[in-house]
């Protein structure tokens, strides 16, 4: 070859060299501004091609160099492992353009070496051997050539496997197939033909051939990104149209669809003769499930309540998640009986166990239901009602409620009461008084009952009848409790630095607070906070907080003995498994109700039933209170029955602290 035509050549390489700079530049802009990873290895990829290409350049450039000379060495190892890189780093990108389960990065630098250690293999060997120029030429190019073959057929099958193309993918199938036969055709044709001039021939052309296919190639990988990027982009685009009409966690409806499903749900229960019953479902102590097995479990029952309803044998018209742990469901109904059906069929639902991360969780739901179109036939309207019957259902601690005339009145009483009572717990309106319990052994005050009163700027002091169904309704008791435990506890301190006597308190705690999984720590502030030993506090709960969760009540209980506070069920006999529960629970003490001794100093069947129990709590080895005593003859009889305390306006009615602590003063 002259020296014109390695001038020729030269050119033609430099201006390869060029144009896939620029590709590069183009690609690595692209990696700037979307940071794909599959672009980060095809910009690596033409940089490599672009350096072989300038090697191949000067190389040209320099005739006068000896093959055997450390120049042209130097140059041909660049030139070789740069080739080798460029075909690997392609595949490498392709790869991540596919696979949703990618190499780890120690694998692909790893990797990397391959063609790295092939290509100065193939430079150096018979490089310093002036007679080996046909087996230099086998390992420079018909090997590389069939290398190159065998992994553009790998690609070929590659893309043709891949289930979703878009158009560039077709393109770049049919390129690798083209390359792949154009490099295993030259490989094979260069160990039987290469002495021949037409191959010598077809060898220039080809030089042609390569530069327009790797152009080619290069602007193929700018037309994929775009139809990548027009892929994810509408992928994006569906995925916030799904999101936009569907709960992101669960997959149900959100509100907004919720609303606008259910004129439509409304209008095809008209159509057909039917009615549509509106649903709204909460769970009951989700917050517990949230605190106990963390966040994480509790979206995962989230999610499987919510396809729980999806999938169920009622076909729902409209399902859908409002917030937190409430849900929407509707099915059309011929008559009203199916409503209290339907109702059941929900809690059986909610109510199977859970499975998640090995452990089985149990819930329980309140369900309140209206009915279109004779609540309403708005969606917004059936809703609000629907959430009125939730509501009665959650305060009256019943399963199911149906949405009647009259709740909304009752629930714009709540929305005002509610603004009161926040405000009196702010202002500290909220008083104690202290009732004695009396020693029948001793003779003496062995405690007294915290009783809350409303000091109310308007109405007076109130009595408990007058406020805490409100807040029952509202779902304030528990902080009532804390607010009720504090104060007590305050109080008992002031009396002790007054008087240098301590008494025990007795105060009563709700289901919600004795439940909560914080009870114990705020126990312990408190006792901390006052310097108050611990059993000069008292805990009374009713029988309603150990059917909500015997379980947990017995744990709770347990930790509070072992701190030293007393433990007592308050009202005893009035719940509907007494004594069942009064086996199991490790109790200090029974308080037997006031109802049960109004009259049973006259009344045999009353007088029965106080002997059983104060013998059955005896037999136990459970302390025993009598409520409500009034009378002399009342006190007598229960002193006469080994009753071991009492309460009552014959001993004293509920007296504020500073008429406790006179009292104090004069037993010292």
């Amino acid at each position: 070859m002259g020296v014109d035509n390695n001038f020729a050549l030269g050119f033609l390489f430099s201006i390869e060299t060029g144009v896939y700079s620029f590709l590069t530049y183009l690609l690595y802009s692209f990696y700037q501004g979307f940071g794909r990873r599959y672009v980060k290895y095809w910009t690596l990829s033409l940089a490599c091609l672009s350096l072989q290409h300038l090697a191949v350049s000067i190389q040209t450039f320099l005739p006068q160099y000896h093959d055997l000379s450390t120049i042209q060495i130097l140059l041909t190892c660049i030139i070789q492992v740069h080739q080798y890189l460029f075909i690997w780093l392609f595949f490498i990108g392709l790869y991540y353009t596919n696979k949703n389960q990618k190499y780890s990065n120690s694998f692909v630098k790893s990797s990397i070496a391959l063609p790295i250690i092939l290509g100065l293999s193939v430079s150096l060997l018979f490089a310093f051997n002036e007679q080996a120029v046909f087996n230099r030429f086998y390992l420079r190019e018909s090997l590389a050539d069939f290398v190159f073959a065998g992994i553009f057929m790998f690609i070929f099958f590659f893309i043709f496997n891949v289930k979703k193309r878009h158009f560039s993918g077709t393109i770049l199938l049919i390129f690798s197939a083209m390359m792949c036969c154009r490099y295993l055709l030259f490989s094979f044709l260069s160990v039987v033909f290469l002495t021949e001039t037409w191959f010598q021939e077809l060898s220039y052309l080809l030089i042609y051939f390569d530069f327009g296919a790797k152009a080619t190639l290069g602007f193929l990988l700018l037309v994929w990104m775009q139809g990548a990027e027009r892929s994810v982009a509408e992928v994006a685009i569906n995925r916030a149209q799904y999101l936009d009409k569907h709960d992101l966690l669960t997959g149900a409806l959100n509100r907004e669809q919720v609303i606008e499903k259910l004129p439509i749900a409304i209008d095809q229960a008209i159509e057909s003769n039917q009615k549509l019953a509106v649903y709204l479902i909460d769970i009951k102590r989700f917050k517990f499930i949230n605190d106990t097995y963390g966040l994480k479990t509790g979206d995962l029952i989230l999610g499987q309540i919510a396809v729980r309803l999806s999938e169920s044998i009622l076909l729902s018209q409209v399902v859908g998640r409002l917030s937190g742990d409430s849900f929407v469901f509707t099915i059309e109904i011929i008559d009203d009986s199916q409503q209290e059906k339907a109702a059941n069929h929900l809690h059986d639902l909610i109510s199977r166990p859970y499975f998640v991360n090995h452990q089985e969780v149990h819930l329980q739901c309140s369900v309140g239901y209206c009915l279109s179109p004779q609540d309403s036939s708005e969606a917004e309207d059936l809703l609000k009602k629907a959430n009125l019957a939730l509501f009665h259902a959650e305060s009256q601690n019943i399963p199911s409620v149906k949405y009647e005339i009259g709740m909304q009145a009752h629930g714009r009483h709540l929305l005002a009461v509610e603004k009161e009572i926040r405000q009196g717990l702010n202002n500290e309106e909220f008083i104690l008084y202290y009732q004695p319990q009396l020693n029948l052994l001793t003779n003496r005050i062995e405690g007294v009952e915290a009783l809350v009163r409303w000091q109310h700027p308007e109405k007076g002091l109130l009595s408990p009848d007058k406020f805490l169904p409100d807040f029952d309704a509202l779902g304030l008791n528990g902080e009532l409790d804390n607010y009720v435990l504090d104060l007590a506890c305050k109080t008992n301190a002031h009396w002790y630095q007054q008087h240098k006597r301590r008494v025990a308190i007795a105060v009563n705690m709700s289901a919600a607070e004795f439940q909560d999984p914080k009870l114990i720590s705020k126990i312990q502030t408190l006792l901390f906070k006052y310097d108050i030993p611990s059993n000069y506090l008292e805990l009374e709960i009713t029988e309603n907080v150990l059917i909500t969760d015997i379980s947990v009540a017995m744990d709770t209980i347990v930790v509070l003995q072992n701190m030293g506070i007393k433990v007592s069920i308050d009202d005893f006999g009035t719940g509907y498994s007494s004594l069942a529960y009064l086996r199991q629970l490790p109790i200090d003490k029974i308080k037997i109700d006031r109802s049960f001794i109004t009259e049973f100093s006259t009344n045999d069947s009353d007088l029965t039933i106080v002997t059983s129990m104060i013998k059955l709590s005896h037999g136990l080895g459970k302390r025993v209170l009598a409520e409500g005593v009034e009378t002399l003859e009342q006190l007598n009889l229960l002193r006469k029955l080994g009753c071991d305390a009492v309460q009552g306006y014959f001993i004293n009615r509920p007296l504020p602290p500073e008429k406790i602590a006179n009292y104090l003063t004069r037993k010292k």
